[in-house]
C-alpha cells in the first residue's frame, strides 16, 4: 500500500498539472451549445494561432487527402465538423501538456502513448461498427487516447513501486488493475478520474476513464460507451502494440460483446486496419 507521504505527492502533482489553455475551455464551453456554428468557433481558434496552425495542417493533410489546400479555417471547420474540431484541440491540448520525459520513468513514453493511440483508433473502429453518429466519433478516439492518463502521476512520482507492481502482474498473469489494486491500494482509474475532474472533462470520457476495468459500476446509460473503451484497451494490449504494463488484460470480452452488440469479427477487422490507422491519429496528434 502507498503510504500518506507518497499519496501527498500524488495529489501535487495532479494538482500541479497546468489547466486546460483558456483556449480549448472556451471552446469547450461553447461546442455544449448545440446549434453553435463555424463562424463562432473560428472567433475562438483564430486568437490562438498555434490551434490556427493545427486545424488547417489536419485538414490539409493526408488524413484527408484533399486536392486543393484549405486556408480558411471556418471552412476548415465545416469540413471537419464541431467535434472533430473540438476533439483536436482537447485531445493535443492533453497530450502537449502532459508529454515530458520527467513524467516517464516506470514506463517507456513513446510505448505509452503508442498503446494510447492505438486504443482510440480501436475505440473510434469498434464504434463506426456499432453505427455510431459520425460527429460522435472523434470522442471515442479522445477518450481512448485518454483512458490511461491516471498512470502519469504514478509513473512520475513512485517510479520503483510502479515497477514493482508491473513485475508483480507478470509473475501472477493478472492484469496492471488488480496488481494496483493489491499492491498500491489505488488504481491508475481513480487516479485519471481525479485528473479528470480537475480538467473538468464530460461524463463520457470521465467514466471511460474510471470505469474501463470495472464496467459493473459504470452507469447503465454509459456503459455501452465505456465497454467500447473497455474493449479497445483488451485489444490493443493483446495485439501488443505500444506498451502501457499490462501483459495480461481482463478476459471479458463476451460481456463487452454482449453490452456493445460487437463480434470477434469486428476486433479482426479492427486489428487488420490498426496499424495505416495509428498512422493517420499521429498526424491527427501531430505526434511522431
Amino acid at each position: 500500500m502507498i503510504d500518506q507521504r507518497t499519496q501527498v505527492r500524488i495529489n501535487r502533482f495532479i494538482q500541479s498539472m497546468p489547466p486546460l489553455p483558456v483556449t480549448v475551455s472556451k471552446i469547450l464551453e461553447i461546442t455544449k451549445n448545440p446549434n453553435v456554428d463555424a463562424k463562432e468557433l473560428n472567433s475562438v481558434i483564430s486568437l490562438d494561432p498555434v490551434l490556427t496552425g493545427k486545424v488547417l495542417k489536419l485538414i490539409n493533410s493526408a488524413y484527408y487527402s484533399l486536392p486543393n489546400q484549405i486556408t480558411s479555417i471556418v471552412r476548415a471547420i465545416v469540413m471537419l465538423g464541431i467535434n472533430t474540431v473540438k476533439n483536436l484541440a482537447l485531445s493535443t491540448s492533453i497530450v502537449t501538456t502532459i508529454s515530458n520525459k520527467n513524467n516517464f520513468n516506470a514506463l517507456d513514453m513513446d510505448g505509452f502513448w503508442r498503446h494510447s493511440i492505438c486504443a482510440g483508433v480501436m475505440a473510434k473502429t469498434f464504434a463506426k461498427r456499432q453505427g455510431i453518429d459520425i460527429k460522435k466519433l472523434e470522442e471515442y478516439f479522445v477518450a481512448g487516447l485518454l483512458h490511461d492518463i491516471g498512470k502519469i502521476p504514478i509513473n512520475s512520482q513512485m517510479p520503483d513501486n510502479y515497477i514493482k507492481v508491473m513485475a508483480y502482474a507478470q509473475q501472477k498473469k493478472c492484469s496492471l488493475y488488480q496488481a494496483e489494486l493489491k499492491l498500491l491500494g489505488i488504481t491508475h482509474s481513480d487516479i485519471g478520474f481525479q485528473i479528470a475532474k480537475q480538467w473538468r472533462l464530460n461524463p463520457n470520457l470521465s467514466s471511460a476513464i474510471l470505469y474501463h476495468h470495472k464496467l459493473n459500476e459504470a452507469d447503465e446509460n454509459l456503459k455501452k460507451f465505456v465497454a467500447t473503451i473497455s474493449l479497445a484497451n483488451i485489444v490493443t494490449n493483446k495485439a501488443e502494440i505500444g506498451f502501457s504494463g499490462n501483459k495480461f488484460p481482463e478476459e471479458n470480452e463476451k460481456e463487452i460483446f454482449d453490452i456493445t452488440g460487437l463480434k470477434w469479427e469486428d476486433v479482426d477487422e479492427a486489428e487488420d486496419t490498426a496499424e495505416e490507422a495509428i498512422k493517420r491519429a499521429e498526424v491527427f496528434l501531430q505526434l511522431t
